[in-house]
């Protein structure tokens, strides 16, 4: 609490440099980075391979440099610390984003789980939450699963299909 306490008074008296990294109603960007951090927060501390994708993945799809890709998640880790659902960030994403965008943002989750190896229900179950609240379809969310784990090397477990992927 005393932590949040100084972070507001630190914002106050010396607000971000960067306006564009801002949470409001076209804060996508931070709201699409709280969502992948959720995804690799998921089970415990995030693995450094997760950390690398993460970051990678908020360089070359958002087009920042390393410096604005660090202060995005940082930001976006403080957020999605705060939020009590996903509905928070999808709501942003909905107002500002495309499909096609939307479903990007579904794709770098599907990478994000899979950069570990191994996908777990709790992982598998935030991605089909937030592609619902993003208006992408099961078809489209299960497409987009199977082309990230077919990118990835078939010895882990993870790319073995689930009785939902079958059922579509």
């Amino acid at each position: 609490m005393l932590d949040g306490l100084r972070q507001f008074i630190a914002d106050i008296v010396a607000p971000s440099a960067d306006p564009d990294l801002s949470f409001d109603d076209t804060g996508y960007l931070l709201a699409a980075t709280a969502l992948l951090v959720h995804v690799v927060s998921l089970d415990g501390e995030p693995s450094a391979a997760e950390k690398r994708k993460l970051h990678s993945l908020i360089e070359s799809r958002f087009k920042l440099d390393s410096g604005k890709a660090d202060h995005l998640i940082a930001q976006a880790t403080r957020a999605e610390g705060e939020a009590v659902d996903l509905y928070h960030f999808t709501s942003v994403i909905m107002r500002s984003v495309n499909e096609e965008g939307r479903l990007r943002i579904i794709e770098m989750m599907w990478e994000l789980v899979y950069a570990d190896g191994d996908v777990s229900e709790f992982e598998d179950n935030v991605v089909w939450r937030a592609a619902d609240l993003l208006g992408i379809s099961s078809r489209d969310r299960l497409e987009l699963k199977h082309k990230v784990a077919e990118q990835r090397p078939s010895t882990s477990s993870a790319s073995v299909p689930k009785a939902e992927d079958a059922a579509l």
